[in-house]
């Protein structure tokens, strides 16, 4: 039964202002964990404005906080509108891609329409981790609103195995390296400087050790990213062994992806954390990568039956 246009348009609104809390909430957190409150509202307000960013006002404070639960209401209001017309029910995939898509649109055509070049650019890692937390709770939302009966979050998650298994075996990844890295820094007499040092240099543009305050904040900032990227690292690692289960003379390819995806990590580190990477060392780092790859590798050796008994059959290699 297609519902009356007035009620997606208010479920829609509604939603969208809770999506636009939800990134107004982190980014309080995050200026706050810097130690300059209200900053990112106030930079973005003063782009906005084209006037240079100076202390955070009430004036623009509030300015901005219009806007953006203007923004959001639209865009949510957009979001349920879609899914009236598709007949679809709301899913975590179509927050993912209201977040990556619709939000990061909107933010940086925005930006791009105003004197950017005046403000600084909001860290991407902040950027992107509100939107799609912020299109998860659109979602639910939607989903509660409609009454929907089809299973939704961790209860669909349950019906794709790939997922599941991916985020049990992406948590074994980044426990090891945690754990790894939590050793060194005790040993070296300075416990979690090694999260807080990531944690400043990807998501708040640190460029030296000095400038790294370690906080249980900060910390938990950082957690955050690492277990995300440690769960796509997962899902990616049982989709590749499922791949090897029906074509065993893959394992050297994926093999070679694995050294690859390795080698991916240590580079992009050394792009976005040059002087974290000098403070650990090259070494430490590689060692935590085999230590993580290998403890994913057992887990799903372990899992994987199918993937055993392959393995131990004889490869045929055509050429």
């Amino acid at each position: 039964m297609k519902r009356p246009s007035q009620s997606w348009i208010a479920d829609g609104v509604v939603g969208g202002v809770l999506a636009g809390l939800v990134v107004a909430v982190w980014f309080l957190v995050v200026d706050s964990l810097a130690g300059r409150p209200f900053y990112t509202p106030t930079a973005l307000a003063s782009a906005l404005m084209r006037q240079a960013v100076g202390s955070p006002t009430l004036r623009l404070v509030a300015a901005y906080t219009v806007v953006h639960f203007g923004v959001f209401a639209l865009l949510g209001t957009a979001m349920a509108g879609a899914i009236a017309a598709l007949r679809t029910p709301p899913r975590l995939l179509l927050g993912v891609l209201f977040g990556l898509v619709a939000q990061e649109v909107a933010f940086y055509a925005g930006l791009a329409l105003s004197d950017a070049s005046r403000v600084a650019i909001v860290p991407w890692p902040h950027v992107v981790a509100a939107n799609v937390l912020s299109g998860f709770v659109l979602m639910n939302y939607l989903h509660r609103a409609a009454r929907d009966q089809h299973p939704f979050g961790w209860t669909a998650l349950r019906g794709h195995p790939l997922l599941t298994q991916g985020l049990v075996t992406g948590l074994i990844g980044a426990g090891v390296v945690a754990l790894w890295f939590l050793a060194l820094d005790v040993a070296a007499g300075h416990p979690l400087r090694t999260p807080a040092g990531l944690g400043a240099a990807l998501l708040f543009g640190a460029s030296n050790a000095t400038a790294v305050e370690i906080n249980l904040g900060l910390v938990a900032a950082y957690t955050v990213f690492h277990v995300v990227a440690f769960f796509l690292a997962g899902v990616l690692f049982v989709a590749i062994a499922e791949q090897i289960e029906r074509t065993p003379g893959l394992i050297l390819l994926a093999t070679m992806a694995m050294i690859v995806l390795d080698a991916v990590v240590v580079t992009a580190l050394a792009l976005g954390a040059q002087w974290v990477l000098g403070t650990l060392g090259v070494w430490s780092v590689l060692v935590a990568n085999v230590l993580a790859l290998s403890a994913m590798g057992w887990f799903v050796w372990a899992t994987h039956p199918l993937l055993r008994r392959k393995l131990r059959e004889p490869v045929e290699m055509r050429v």
